[in-house]
């Protein structure tokens, strides 16, 4: 089983930037594929980014790309998501997500592709 920990949400301004954490325990996340989701109020929870587990890339929502950055220490255990330039309409419970599969590609990744979720941390962008 993996245990997955957000942090690193909070309010910013349009603008600004905030880094969220993702702590692995239980299990390393070398061979699982990662990602990050968010849900905003009345929305689906929807796909930010991801790393295959299949061949290690990357795969960003069109809205995020260039603002955007996920990465991963391996030593730590930990997955981040670098967001740059925030707009208001980037407010959302942000959720990392990992599943187990070791030939897991991510286009096209939904939701319902991961079995590991975290509790989620709030990201609101607000002058």
């Amino acid at each position: 089983q993996v245990q997955l920990v957000e942090s690193g949400g909070g309010l910013v301004q349009p603008g600004g930037s905030l880094r969220l954490s993702c702590q692995a325990s239980g299990r390393s996340l070398d061979h699982y594929a990662i990602a990050w989701f968010r849900q905003a109020p009345g929305k689906e929870r929807e796909g930010v980014s991801c790393i295959s587990s299949r061949d290690g890339s990357l795969h960003y929502e069109d809205s995020v790309k260039g603002r955007f950055t996920m990465s991963r220490d391996a030593v730590k255990n930990t997955i981040y998501l670098q967001m740059n330039s925030l707009k208001p309409d980037d407010t959302a419970v942000y959720y990392c997500a990992a599943d187990g599969s070791s030939w897991y590609h991510c286009g096209g990744f939904q939701p319902t592709d991961f079995g590991f979720w975290g509790q989620g941390t709030q990201v609101t962008v607000s002058s």
